[in-house]
């Protein structure tokens, strides 16, 4: 982008920002800088843009937020308390799969024994079943142990649900440690949620409206 004049955020004209909201609100996945500079005139410098258009959006109802390596909107969150009693809250993940993807959270890579082990009960395949449908964990490669199980991790989705910059965000995250140890697993399972957070926060099994 050197071919690119000195700009601010002043610099931004309102038609550029309203541009970039209109692309970010439109798309259903966090837009990172890459995904939104072909979208600008080409003297905008989309990190500038992005810049602009948060802090622009800062005292509005609907902020723009970082979520993983993307940017979206999300409700202001000092005005939780009246959306949630204005709302109707959306079907929640039954407890056991609440559960089963706090391990995963505070433990990945895991595979399904060991989450099994951590919670002292049987885990079902419908469970599992749940939380791929919904978008909130994958597999992860295979564990270099008998019978090569299947390594499960949190998905970028994981991040959105919760409004997360990176699983560092969550409380209680450096307490725990990998269950299984594999190499390359993703930057953002690195660290994980207290679970007592996690579980009260709740996950919708479905997307977000």
């Amino acid at each position: 982008m050197s071919d690119r004049g000195p700009q601010g955020i002043m610099d931004v004209p309102l038609a550029v920002l309203r541009l970039a909201e209109a692309f970010i609100f439109a798309s259903p996945e966090p837009v990172t800088y890459k995904a939104l500079e072909p979208v600008l005139p080409r003297e905008f410098d989309p990190f500038l843009v992005i810049e602009a258009l948060e802090k622009h959006c800062a005292d509005r109802g609907v902020i723009l937020v970082q979520t993983g390596a993307g940017w979206s909107f999300r409700t202001a969150p000092d005005l939780a308390p009246q959306l949630r009693e204005a709302l109707t809250e959306t079907r929640r993940l039954p407890r056991v799969a609440m559960e089963t993807l706090v391990v995963i959270a505070l433990h990945q890579p895991v595979t399904r024994p060991d989450i099994e082990q951590i919670r002292g009960v049987s885990l079902s395949q419908a469970t599992m079943d749940v939380l791929m449908e919904t978008g909130l964990i994958q597999p992860w490669g295979r564990k270099d142990a008998a019978g090569r199980p299947t390594l499960w991790v949190t998905t970028p989705r994981f991040l959105m649900q919760f409004g997360l910059k990176s699983l560092r965000d969550l409380p209680g995250a450096e307490r725990y440690r990998p269950t299984s140890g594999a190499k390359g697993r993703p930057a953002a399972a690195q660290e994980a949620p207290d679970a007592a957070s996690a579980a009260d926060a709740g996950v919708s099994a479905g997307p977000e409206s």
